[in-house]
Order: C-alpha cells, then sequence, then structure tokens
C-alpha cells in the first residue's frame, strides 16, 4: 500500500510539474533582446550624442580637439568618392587587398559623416553618409578569402552605427534604408553571426560586435539573442581572472581544451594573472582591438537596456589595468611573454573606461593616466572611430 502511494505521489508531482510548464511556457532566455529596440542604439545613444554635441558647442575639452579633429579629417570631406565592390577580397593581413582598405573606409565615413550631420545639422553630411551607405548596398554581394569573416566584422561594425544615426535623427529621408538593412542581413550577418571559434579572440569579438549593431538595426531579436550567448562565453575565453583557475577557459564550440592547447592557444604563455589576454604575447594592438570590441559590446547592451556590463566589468577592468600599466611604463616581469612585451594598445581605452570609471565609480589609475595622455583618439582606421568625441566623461 506504501508502495503504491508512494507511486500515486510521483506521478502526480510529474503531472504538476507538466501543468506548471503548460501554463507558465518556457523560463525566459538569460539572454533575451529587448522587447523594442532603442535608436539610434548602436554605441552611441541620442543622450550620449546630446551631452557631447553640448561640450562642443559650448568650446570645452576634450571634445572640442575631438571634434576639430574630426570634422579636419579626410573622412569628414564632402568631396569624397565611395569605393564599392561586389566582391571585397580579402587575405591573410589584407593581401590581396581588393576592396578592404576602400569598404573600411568608407564604413567610417559614414560613420563620420553621420557624427558630423547631428553635430552641425548641416544637411551635406547627411547626405553624403546616405551616398556611401547607398553606393555600397547598391553594389556589395560577398567578402571572400581567408579574412574574409574578420573584414566582415570591421566593416559591418560601423556601419550599423553610421545608419542608426542618419535614419533615426535625419528628418530629410532615406529611401534606400530598407536596401541598406537587406544588405547587413544578406551579406554581413551571415559570416560573422556563428562566429570563428579557433582563431584568435579579437576574429570572434569583433564579429559579434558586427553581429550585435546589425541585430539593433534590422531589429531581429533572434541574431541578437545568439550574438550576445556567442559574447557571454567568448569574454571569459579571452580575458584570465585568477577566479578562473590555474588555465584560461578554452573558447566554446573549439577543439582547444588541454593543457598544452591552450596554452600554445595564449601565444605559450603558461603563466597567467588577472587582466591577461588570450593575444597579450602576441601584441598589444590585436589585443586592443579584442578589448575594444568587448566594450563596445557591452555599451550598445546597456543603451538596449539590457547591461551586460555587470557580467564582465571584472574582466574588462582588469585587462584595461593590466595592459595601460605596461603602456605606461611598468617594467615588464620575465615571467609574461619572455620579459618582452610589443606594446602599441592603441586609442581603444575610452569606451570601457567611461563606463567603469565615471559611470560605475571603479578606481582605474592606470587607464585613466593612459587614456586622458592619448586624447583625442581619432581613429584607427579599422573599426574604431571618434570616442574621445562619443563617450569622453559622458555620463549618458
Amino acid at each position: 500500500m506504501a508502495r503504491t502511494r508512494t507511486a500515486l505521489c510521483t506521478v502526480l508531482a510529474l503531472l504538476a510539474g507538466l501543468l506548471s510548464l503548460q501554463f507558465a511556457g518556457p523560463a525566459p532566455r538569460a539572454t533575451a533582446a529587448p522587447a523594442a529596440f532603442a535608436h539610434p542604439g548602436v554605441l552611441v545613444s541620442r543622450a550620449q550624442l546630446d551631452y557631447a554635441r553640448a561640450k562642443v558647442d559650448a568650446g570645452q575639452q576634450p571634445w572640442k580637439a575631438a571634434y576639430d579633429n574630426m570634422l579636419a579629417s579626410s573622412y569628414a570631406s564632402l568631396s569624397r568618392t565611395a569605393k564599392p565592390r561586389a566582391i571585397v577580397e580579402c587575405g591573410s593581413s589584407s593581401n590581396p587587398n581588393n576592396g578592404c582598405t576602400d569598404e573600411r573606409q568608407d564604413a567610417i565615413a559614414a560613420y563620420t559623416d553621420a557624427l558630423a550631420w547631428y553635430f552641425t545639422r548641416d544637411s551635406r553630411y547627411a547626405k553624403k553618409s546616405i551616398e556611401i551607405m547607398d553606393a555600397w548596398s547598391a553594389t556589395i554581394t560577398d567578402h571572400t578569402n581567408s579574412n574574409a569573416p574578420l573584414q566582415t566584422g570591421w566593416a559591418g561594425s560601423t556601419w550599423p552605427r553610421a545608419a542608426e544615426i542618419i535614419k533615426y535623427t535625419y528628418d530629410g529621408g532615406w529611401p534606400g534604408a530598407g536596401r541598406f538593412a537587406t544588405m547587413l542581413r544578406e551579406v554581413y550577418l551571415p559570416e560573422v553571426i556563428n562566429g570563428a571559434a579557433t582563431k584568435n579572440g579579437n576574429w570572434e569579438l569583433v564579429m559579434t560586435e558586427a553581429a550585435i549593431g546589425i541585430s539593433v538595426f534590422i531589429e531581429d531579436r533572434a541574431s541578437y539573442d545568439k550574438a550576445v550567448g556567442t559574447y557571454l562565453a567568448r569574454v571569459p575565453a579571452y580575458i584570465y581572472l585568477t577566479s578562473d583557475g590555474d588555465l584560461p577557459k578554452p573558447p566554446a564550440n573549439s577543439n582547444i581544451d588541454t593543457s598544452a592547447e591552450i596554452i600554445k592557444y595564449w601565444q605559450g604563455q603558461s603563466t597567467f594573472a588577472d587582466g591577461l589576454a588570450q593575444e597579450t604575447c602576441r601584441d598589444f594592438g590585436h589585443t586592443g582591438w579584442g578589448i575594444a570590441s568587448v566594450a563596445d559590446i557591452a555599451e550598445t547592451s546597456r543603451i538596449q537596456g539590457q547591461d551586460l556590463y555587470p557580467k564582465i566589468q571584472d574582466r574588462l577592468r582588469q585587462a584595461l589595468g593590466f595592459h595601460t600599466s605596461y603602456e605606461n611604463g611598468t617594467a615588464v616581469p620575465s615571467w609574461l611573454c619572455g620579459g618582452s612585451v610589443k606594446t602599441g594598445l592603441a586609442k581603444v581605452t575610452e569606451v570601457g573606461y567611461n563606463a567603469l570609471h565615471n559611470r560605475l565609480g571603479i578606481s582605474m589609475s592606470n587607464t585613466q593616466k593612459y587614456t586622458e595622455a592619448h586624447r583625442p583618439s581619432g581613429t584607427d582606421n579599422y573599426f574604431n572611430a571618434w570616442t574621445t568625441l562619443t563617450h569622453a566623461d559622458n555620463p549618458n
């Protein structure tokens, strides 16, 4: 009798569980995209743009110098002619370079003109941004050769920043906005959405940055969710914390899992410390690109109402502090990269520094010294552009 009662209770419990699932529905996804996307909302928000514009109008620094630097660049030239290609072919280190530089720089120019429009309200800049975006959306069909995913990530990170500002702030209209969205959806997104697990981490991070930005512009919640999932798995596999254990976490969906394979993947580094990155012992330039994308993605997520900074802020803070300390002149210990590092972090710290130090109040003396010494940030001609203007000390 006791066994029968126990069995009956078990069956009833199972039925109750099934009924609760039926009525409650599936548990909400931890990476759920916003119910309604915020626009403009890729890297910069309207509130951030308004803050920076007010600073420029008041002639305050460092924003005025950053703005003057941007307007004086070739990217802001109103005589610029876009150079679109149907097939952009990029081999290793952009060799061959069939449209690679042209595409990246045209994307930066479109973003530069979009910012110039917002700050000046001179419609000529908006029209030039539109002209460049329309030229590419009417032409490009594919990226080929070994660097295709990386190239798509670089340009694909920048295009949505420009498109968001123009579509949602320019009242002159953009008839080609739908075609541009189709280009991002059909040419760019498929190349970046599945990541690049076995490549150096800056690849997958900038590809994910492109996927996030594109998803916001085309309002694709499924792609946004997938990109966030890739991001949350990749950041711990790119920046080490001692809480990870003796070895860094391996990249998700890769066959890199043994100690020897992980150490090889980390450029032969076998001693690990807070803030060390997977490419630190390669060079600080590529590492800086990875760190920039870590911050950029978190910034976009915050604008979209799904703040990822709490999930990655310790790693970002440690990575910024670790690398800027050596940029600032700290002696390199013998255990790190054989006692020698290749510096050259570039001007990639503004977004992360502003988010962590200014908004969250985290002390970051090394990053502060480096960031303030390298203003205005300008552009690296790949995908980082004008962040002193848009993010320096920006509370929004």
